[in-house]
C-alpha cells in the first residue's frame, strides 16, 4: 500500500519535477479509487468490524501500469473470493487509456455523481452507479484537499514567445 501522504509531504515534494509530483498525485488518486472500488464491491468499508462476511480484504498485489506521465507501481487489492474486478485499472491490462484524467478532471470541476456516471458511460462504456462514484470520490476527498491547501512558490518563472511570420517571395 502506498504511504499516506499529508500536507508536511506535499510541501517536500520537488517544484521542478512536474512529472514527478504528477506521478505521485496520480498514484495516490489511482490507489484511493482502487480502495473505494473495493469497499463498493464488499459493501463495508475498511475498518468495519461490525459486518460478518466470509469475503474480506485480502492484501495488496503490485502492478505497473503506464500512463501519460510514465510507469506508476500501484498495489491492486484482492479480496479472499478473488471475485473484486477493477474497473478503473482493469485486470490483464497495463495502460491506462486517460482514464485517470479523465476521472479526475470531471471530480475537480465539481460534477455530480450522476454527470460524472453518465460521461464514463459516454467515454468508455463503463456501467456504474452514482453510489459507486460517490464511495471513489470519497476515498481520494482527503488527499485532494491537501493538494488544494499546499503552500505554493512566490515566484513561478514564465517565458513569452512571440512570433512574426514573414511572406518573401523569391
Amino acid at each position: 500500500m502506498a504511504k499516506k501522504l499529508n500536507a508536511q509531504t506535499y510541501q517536500q515534494l520537488p517544484g521542478t519535477d512536474l512529472d514527478g509530483v504528477l506521478k505521485q498525485i496520480t498514484k495516490r488518486l489511482l490507489d484511493g479509487m482502487l480502495e473505494g472500488e473495493m469497499t463498493h464491491h464488499l459493501g463495508y468499508g475498511r475498518h468495519d468490524r461490525l459486518i460478518v462476511s466470509d469475503n474480506k480484504r485480502n492484501g495488496f498485489s503490485n502492478k505497473t501500469i503506464s500512463t501519460d506521465n510514465g510507469e506508476i507501481e500501484l498495489g491492486i487489492p484482492r479480496d479472499r473470493d478473488s471475485g473484486f474486478d477493477p474497473l478503473i485499472v482493469p485486470k490483464h491490462s497495463r495502460r491506462l487509456e486517460r482514464i485517470d484524467k479523465s476521472i479526475m478532471t470531471l471530480y475537480a470541476k465539481g460534477m455530480s455523481t450522476r454527470d460524472i456516471r453518465d460521461t464514463l458511460h459516454d467515454l468508455y462504456c463503463l456501467d456504474i452507479s452514482e453510489e459507486f462514484i460517490s464511495n471513489v470520490t470519497v476515498s481520494v476527498v482527503d488527499d485532494i484537499r491537501l493538494w488544494q491547501n499546499r503552500p505554493v512558490d512566490t515566484i513561478y518563472p514564465i517565458v513569452y514567445v512571440d512570433c512574426i511570420v514573414v511572406k518573401v517571395q523569391e
